[in-house]
């Protein structure tokens, strides 16, 4: 676990050199409908994004950004391009910080995957968070987007589900980087169990933890690495979700 941990922190100047790298280009488009509901549920598992955390002001992002889920929770300033082909349907100066909660999949019944074909660095921003910097009409504008921290509010939200044989931890509201680098789990009666990626901010023990109370302890990409001890009681079901309420991460 230490050399685990000692390999993630060396990345801490890398990642934070991302989270102020210049502006790139993309595109945007929306969906969701006007209240955001349609964007609830999503390819990182965080399935209510008010009780993650995370709220309306969200987007997918294309397979370009998404990562395989590793960019799950990830924040990004996004403003419309005026400078750009379609920048007239831009709102200028406007700029709106989204987190990444969903996946915009290709569509190969369109040339080169549409949008959100291989290669496009594209958002699919929730309508709401779209209508802060583009005209509603336009449905597609270019953009200018940068990796930004995180700021959430409260602790990091631990929900379980899986079975006797396995621990599925979806890891929610993480401040600073936003994302999940790497992540173990302790029970009552077992050492540090180091957790493998399942599917978007799903995170896998393949070991039988019920009846214990859980410790978690996740580093963040930003390289940043925090216990949390103790914060889940013997008690605990599948379904539930579990916050010490003031731990998060700064980067």
């Amino acid at each position: 676990m230490e050399m685990a941990k000692s390999l993630i922190l060396c990345s801490v100047l890398a990642a934070c050199l991302a989270l102020t790298a210049a502006w790139n280009p993309g595109t945007a488009t929306f969906y969701g409908g006007a209240d955001g509901s349609g964007t609830m549920g999503g390819a990182c598992g965080y399935d209510n994004l008010y009780n993650a955390g995370y709220g309306v002001l969200n987007a997918a992002l294309s397979q370009t950004l998404f990562n395989d889920g590793a960019s799950c929770g990830q924040c990004y300033t996004i403003t419309c391009d005026t400078s750009r082909p379609g920048g007239r349907n831009c709102k200028p100066g406007n700029s709106i910080t989204v987190s990444a909660t969903n996946l915009c999949p290709a569509n190969y019944l369109l040339p080169n995957g549409g949008w959100c074909g291989p290669g496009r660095p594209h958002f699919d921003m929730s309508q709401p968070a779209w209508e802060h910097i583009g005209i509603y009409q336009a449905g597609v504008i270019p953009v200018q987007y940068q990796q930004v921290k995180c700021s959430r509010s409260g602790g990091v939200r631990f929900s379980l589900a899986g079975s006797r044989y396995f621990l599925l931890v979806n890891i929610q509201n993480l401040g600073g980087s936003g994302s999940v680098g790497a992540a173990w789990v302790k029970g009552d009666k077992t050492g540090w169990i180091q957790m493998t990626r399942n599917w978007g901010a799903n995170w896998q023990a393949l070991a039988d933890l019920s009846g214990q109370g859980l410790s978690f302890a996740v580093t963040s990409t930003g390289g940043q690495y925090i216990q949390f001890l103790n914060v889940v009681p013997g008690w605990w079901q599948f379904g539930q979700t579990f916050s010490n309420n003031y731990q998060n991460f700064a980067y």
